[in-house]
């Protein structure tokens, strides 16, 4: 079973925002997730973020392979892997 850190979006149609979970990759995008660690709003100026950084270097030291959007925002909050 392959674990990433990926995004699953929620909010209104062309108002999105985005919980930042932990998911098996064979799950829909907006399926069933094992942790919710953060949350992502780009419609804000400027974007609002917020993850728990613990529990994603916790998830990533226990093989969590983050997407390429979520490595970004988790540079942008200070976690250099």
């Amino acid at each position: 079973m392959a674990v990433k850190i990926r995004l699953a979006r929620g909010g209104m149609k062309k108002a999105p925002r985005y919980r930042v979970v932990v998911q098996d990759e064979r799950m829909p995008r907006d399926g069933r997730f094992i942790e919710s660690i953060g949350r992502y709003d780009p419609s804000q100026d400027p974007a609002f973020v917020h993850i728990d950084l613990e529990k994603a270097k916790a998830w990533m030291e226990k093989g969590a392979i983050p997407t390429r959007t979520v490595r970004n925002l988790l540079d942008r909050a200070g976690i250099d892997d």
